[in-house]
């Protein structure tokens, strides 16, 4: 029998009976994490896996649409960094007793803002540092520690993680990020849905080259 039920990205729990996996967007409620329609987690916390991120320091975390984030994930936010300019890397101004002011914003080793991008699978037990940018598309092998950009539609691993392979030739890629699915309405991802999920690569390519040439 067909579903005909409506996608529901604001219900937290989205798989019936299921409370182990959960959308992200409706269970964020600090102001500098922001998550896109669909993306999940697998676990009910999400919050607890982004680390060491305070609201005076400024940076954001920003995940696109339709991710797919294992447990035991952890992003490490800037806050995490220490001055590493001086003499000693031990924040004092942190402790009572010492009398110390913070050290200026500029003093400090911060690297931006942390950005996922849509469609991009994250492997449990992955450590994303910050400042990291991971492309649309990408796959992150499990137990990796992210340490600088990932470029869309590769699969990377390791510690440090690194690129092992493309995940398809360039013209597939340029296909997928000129039709940017995940920004399309739920009937029209629907209907595209045939295609996403098609392993004959030759067949996808000539169905988004129609479909691209029709919009």
């Amino acid at each position: 029998m067909t579903d005909t039920s409506q996608p529901d990205p604001n219900m937290i729990f989205p798989i019936p009976g299921i409370n182990t996996l959960t959308l992200i967007k409706p269970t964020l409620t600090r102001p500098n994490i922001t998550a896109g329609d669909f993306s999940y987690y697998a676990g009910q916390d999400f919050e607890s896996s982004v680390t060491h991120h305070y609201e005076f320091i400024g940076d954001r975390f920003i995940i696109g649409k339709f991710c797919q984030i294992g447990a035991g994930v952890e992003f490490v936010m800037n806050g995490a960094n220490h001055q590493m300019n001086c003499a000693t890397t031990y924040p004092f101004c942190i402790f009572g007793g010492w009398g110390k002011t913070p050290p200026a914003m500029s003093d400090l080793p911060l690297k931006g803002d942390t950005v996922v991008g849509n469609d991009v699978w994250i492997g449990q037990n992955v450590t994303v540092l910050p400042g990291v940018h991971v492309g649309d598309g990408a796959i992150i092998g499990l137990n990796s520690t992210v340490t600088r950009d990932i470029p869309p539609y590769v699969v990377a691993a390791g510690n440090p993680a690194r690129v092992i392979r493309e995940r398809f030739d360039r013209e597939l890629t340029g296909l997928l990020l000129a039709l940017r699915w995940w920004d399309r309405s739920i009937d029209e991802i629907r209907g595209l849905i045939p295609i996403l999920t098609c392993s004959d690569l030759k067949r996808v390519k000539r169905e988004l080259r129609a479909y691209l040439s029709m919009i």
